[in-house]
């Protein structure tokens, strides 16, 4: 198995993010591309460096008005007097079809859910960097690779077509699959994170060709709050091609995999070409960000139990913080999809 990833991502260094109403030290820190890079070589893969698809892969999910504002807002924000060193919005509109603002700061109130998404001088390069390892990972299988893991950091799974939300800018596991497409009629995505991938949710939600699947702890009480109930189904031609099972907080290894086998099952049912994985780490019992209880030995049950599906399969890094296990989790993971998949 290939690892994809370039040092570009590790360029945005965000310092802070609200949450509770309080400000609190970035837990995105570049240092996890660091441990979670070192776990992927200590578990035998190779390392492939992206190439440049330029807008090719991120205009396919996300519109032209939000990628002009990632691009340039650093710069624009800069010049207003007294501005703060990144750009945090401190408005927001009520929906999404009201009046489109002019202004850097109405902008990146439209642009942003939350305030977890600072954006640096360096944020948008290492965003885009981070949507090439994916697209460039889903390019390996279509090559022929059975599958291939983008370390994208960044992550990408709350990011929208429209806005950034929860440390993420460009939708990374929609771009590995928009890729897979070229080859691929159908294609399912696994989201095991332990917050609901919404932003994934958001960019595949009328369509029957993709199948979205998420485990996570329940919105009722966890971010992202309004997105990851199990009657959100799709809509239109998607309707039934969008599942969310929320766990109770604290679940651990044995309830997840019981309930995996809901997510697999639907998944055989759908009966895709190939599956993208969003890989969060971030279900571990000892996470900073802890919802869930998945233990390090349970990483590897999760993940033999996926690699037993024997698709084509490009995994997706999205959350995980820094922990002593976080490269545990990953080599546990990896060894155990790799044994599930039997290669």
């Amino acid at each position: 198995m290939k690892i994809v990833f370039s040092q570009k991502q590790k360029e945005h260094d965000p310092q802070a993010f609200f949450v509770a109403g309080t400000l609190h030290p970035h837990p995105e820190a570049p240092e996890r591309a660091d441990v979670l890079y070192a776990a992927a070589r200590h578990s035998g893969l190779t390392v492939e460096e992206p190439v440049d698809y330029e807008f090719e892969y991120v205009r396919a999910v996300h519109t032209p008005r939000y990628l002009n504002y990632l691009e340039n807002i650093f710069t624009r924000w800069s010049r207003i007097e007294g501005s703060t060193q990144e750009v945090v919005p401190g408005v927001h509109p009520d929906r999404r079809d009201c009046g489109y603002p002019a202004s850097a700061e109405g902008q990146a109130g439209f642009h942003h859910a939350d305030l977890s998404c600072p954006i640096g001088a360096h944020t948008w390069r290492s965003a885009l960097w981070s949507a090439h390892t994916a697209a460039h990972a889903a390019h390996q299988v279509l090559l022929g690779d059975d599958t291939c893991y983008a370390l994208c950091r960044p992550p990408g799974h709350h990011a929208a077509k429209d806005y950034a939300a929860g440390f993420c800018y460009l939708a990374n596991t929609a771009i590995a699959t928009t890729v897979l497409r070229k080859k691929f009629g159908r294609v399912a995505i696994l989201d095991i994170d332990v917050h609901h991938g919404n932003g994934t949710q958001d960019i595949f939600y009328d369509r029957a060709d993709v199948l979205t699947v998420s485990l996570h702890a329940d919105p009722v009480r966890f971010y992202p709050f309004f997105w990851g109930h199990a009657n959100e189904q799709g809509s239109g031609e998607g309707q039934g091609f969008n599942m969310n099972l929320p766990l109770s907080r604290g679940t651990g290894d044995d309830e997840y995999l019981q309930t995996l086998d809901v997510a697999l099952d639907a998944i055989h049912r759908f009966s895709p070409d190939a599956l993208v994985i969003a890989l969060g780490l971030d279900a571990f019992e000892g996470d900073p960000l802890r919802g869930l209880a998945i233990s390090t030995v349970g990483f590897g049950r999760i993940g033999k139990r996926i690699g037993a599906t024997s698709l084509p399969t490009v995994i997706v890094q999205e959350g995980g913080y820094l922990s002593a296990e976080l490269g545990t989790n990953l080599t546990a993971f990896l060894g155990g999809f790799t044994l599930g998949h039997g290669r």
